[in-house]
């Protein structure tokens, strides 16, 4: 079985992320999508929240399964089986912090391969980063997630408000 794992802090899944992900279950047999926990990162939703809504968006692909992780990458792909990593690549600026990972990816692990992918022109613009600052700063964020993710989102930086008042 071709098993690719697609890694991130899904902070929120994005449209862009979910493009990548359609793609790839169609060019794989299966489709790990692993939401990292990240804390030095500093995440805005926890892993529980980003793991159930990415769960919520790629629910019709029948061969995408989603897991958290905290550790080492490598790690994981070997418990799922996985030798190939799946990364997005938005513009020329994502490429060399990406080949950074991929070496050392590598380095570790020398029998995993990194395959790039880019994302559909209508979605090479979002960014997990910019949908949350449009979030927080009350702005609509429908066009760009998942109605899930907007409505959690919504709900996540009311509630901060709320609590910040």
């Amino acid at each position: 079985m071709n098993i690719v794992v697609y890694p991130g802090t899904f902070d929120p899944i994005t449209n862009g992320h979910f493009d990548l992900i359609e793609r790839a279950a169609r060019i794989f047999d299966r489709v790990v999508v692993a939401v990292a926990a990240s804390p030095g990162k500093r995440p805005t939703l926890d892993i529980d929240a980003r793991v159930n809504l990415a769960e919520d968006v790629v629910a019709e692909l029948d061969n995408v399964s989603v897991v958290g992780f905290h550790g080492l990458l490598t790690e994981l792909l070997d418990q799922q089986g996985a030798r190939i990593i799946l990364r997005g690549l938005r513009a020329v600026s994502d490429f060399e912090y990406e080949l950074q990972l991929a070496n050392m990816n590598r380095a570790q692990a020398p029998h995993v391969e990194s395959l790039f992918l880019t994302p559909a022109v209508e979605n090479s613009y979002i960014s997990a980063t910019i949908v949350r600052e449009i979030a927080r700063l009350g702005g609509d964020v429908s066009r760009l997630v998942h109605p899930r993710v907007a409505a959690a989102l919504r709900e996540h930086f009311d509630t901060e408000t709320t609590r910040d008042a």
